[in-house]
C-alpha cells in the first residue's frame, strides 16, 4: 500500500492549454510628397479607423534626412497645421541622430521615451518616424516599449528601408557590440513610402539598398532577378522609374513572406530573408557601421552565392550572373574586414556563424540560393569552402590600389 505524507495523497496536475490569435493589419502607401498640404494621406491614414478625433501625434525626424532637408520639420508642423481637426502635433518634431549612431545609443533612446512619457503620449497617440531603417528601428523600439505599444506611422526615407526595413513588424537597437540584439516584435499602424524622399540620398546610399532586392528575387523570384540585372545600370544612374518598379516588386515579395510564412514572430530558427546576412552583420560591427548595411548584405549574397556555388548549388554561370549583375549596380563585393583573420589564422568573420546561431535562438539555420528563385536551408557551414569563396572576391573584387597596398 502507498503512503503519502500527511496521508494526503500528492494534489492532480492541472493544465490549461491556452491559445491566442491575433489579427494584425496596416497598409503599405506609396505616395509622393506626403508632406504637402494638398496631399491628404497622411491625415487620412492616421484616421483610417474613423475615429473621428484629434489625434495627438509626435514626429520623430532622423537627422541626416534633417540635414539634406533643412525645412523638412518645418513642413511638418506645417501639415499638422493644415488638418486641425486630424492632427495635435504635440511639440515641435524632434530631430535625433541618423544611422547607426542613434541605434547603438541606449541614451538617446531613452531620451526619446522620456519625451514620449513627458507629453503623455498613451497607446491612442501616433509616433511618426521618419528616417533611414536605423532611425525607424531604435524610434519604433522606444515606440514599442512605451505603455506596451504606442501607435507608430513609418515614413522611409531610403531605398533600403521602403523595400526592407521600414515595412516588416521588428523594431531593435544594437547591443553588447551585436546587432539588434535588444528589440521588439510590433507592427506600424502604417507605412508611407514617399518617393520624393528619395532624392535627397547620396549616391551610396541610394544604391545600397538594392542589395535587399537582390536578396528576395535570388532565393524568391527569378524573373525578378533578371529584371533586376536588366535594370542595373538605370539604377546606378540614379533612375527614378527603375527604382520604383524595384521598390515596389521588392515590398511585394517582403509583405508576402510575412503574411504567408506562418512565422511572422521568428518563434522557429528559419530566416529565409536574412539570406545574406550571416556575415553582413558580422561585416557591420567589425568595420564599426562604416559600411552600410546594404553593402555588407551585397558582400553576404556574393560570398554565399559563391559557397552555394562551391558546394553545388547554384552552377558557376548562376553565380557569375548575380556578381555581375551586383558590380553593374555599383555595389562593393568586398572589404578589408572580409579577409581580416584571427590569431590563430582563422577568418574573423567566421564568428559571426556562431552570432547568427545566437540570433536565431539556438539552432544554426543558413538560407542559401538552390538554383535562381529558389533556395535551401543549412545547418552548418564549412569553414574551407567560407575561406574559398572570401578568397574568389578579394581576388575578383579587391581594388587595384588596395592589392598594391597603396
Amino acid at each position: 500500500m502507498q503512503e503519502f505524507p500527511n496521508n494526503q495523497p500528492p494534489a492532480p496536475v492541472i493544465s490549461i492549454h491556452q491559445a491566442i490569435t491575433v489579427a494584425f493589419d496596416y497598409p503599405v502607401i506609396f505616395t509622393c510628397d506626403l508632406f504637402a498640404p494638398d496631399n491628404p494621406v497622411l491625415a487620412n491614414t492616421i484616421d483610417r479607423h474613423d475615429e473621428n478625433r484629434r489625434h495627438r501625434v509626435l514626429a520623430v525626424v532622423d537627422g541626416g534626412v534633417a540635414a539634406a532637408s533643412p525645412d523638412l520639420p518645418a513642413r511638418i508642423s506645417a501639415y499638422a497645421d493644415s488638418y486641425p481637426d486630424c492632427l495635435d502635433l504635440v511639440a515641435e518634431p524632434l530631430v535625433v541622430p541618423g544611422g547607426e549612431t542613434m541605434k547603438n545609443d541606449y541614451r538617446k533612446l531613452m531620451e526619446v521615451v522620456d519625451m514620449m512619457l513627458e507629453f503623455r503620449l498613451c497607446r491612442h497617440s501616433f509616433v511618426i518616424v521618419v528616417g533611414g531603417g536605423a532611425v525607424l528601428d531604435s524610434v519604433g523600439f522606444s515606440a514599442g516599449i512605451v505603455h506596451r505599444g504606442l501607435r507608430t506611422v513609418r515614413v522611409p526615407t531610403t531605398v533600403l528601408a521602403q523595400n526592407d526595413a521600414g515595412i516588416g513588424i521588428k523594431n531593435a537597437m544594437n547591443l553588447h557590440g551585436g546587432k539588434n540584439t535588444v528589440g521588439v516584435f510590433s507592427p506600424p499602424f502604417a507605412v508611407l513610402n514617399d518617393f520624393s524622399l528619395l532624392r535627397t540620398l547620396d549616391d551610396r546610399d541610394w544604391i545600397a539598398g538594392v542589395a535587399e532586392a537582390f536578396k528576395v528575387a535570388l532565393i524568391r523570384d527569378a524573373a525578378f532577378f533578371f529584371e533586376l540585372c536588366q535594370l542595373a545600370p538605370q539604377l546606378r544612374r540614379r533612375d527614378e522609374h527603375a527604382m520604383k518598379r524595384l521598390i515596389l516588386r521588392c515590398v511585394e515579395l517582403h509583405l508576402e513572406h510575412l503574411r504567408t510564412s506562418g512565422d511572422p514572430f521568428e518563434l522557429g530558427s528559419m530566416r529565409p530573408l536574412d539570406f545574406g546576412h550571416w556575415a553582413a552583420h558580422y561585416l557591420e560591427s567589425m568595420t564599426g557601421y562604416t559600411l552600410r548595411h546594404g553593402e555588407a548584405v551585397a558582400i553576404g549574397l556574393a560570398l554565399d552565392c559563391l559557397y552555394a556555388q562551391r558546394r553545388g548549388w547554384l552552377a558557376k554561370g548562376e553565380t557569375d550572373a548575380v556578381l555581375e549583375a551586383l558590380a553593374a549596380c555599383g555595389l562593393p563585393l568586398w572589404h578589408p574586414a572580409l579577409t581580416r583573420r584571427l590569431g590563430d589564422g582563422r577568418l574573423e568573420v567566421l564568428q559571426g556563424i556562431e552570432a547568427f546561431r545566437e540570433h536565431l535562438g539556438g539552432r544554426l539555420t543558413v538560407t542559401f540560393p538552390e538554383g535562381l528563385g529558389s533556395s535551401r536551408e543549412v545547418h552548418c557551414l564549412d569553414e574551407q569552402d567560407v575561406e574559398w569563396a572570401a578568397e574568389r572576391l578579394e581576388a575578383e573584387f579587391r581594388p587595384v590600389k588596395e592589392a598594391k597596398g597603396q
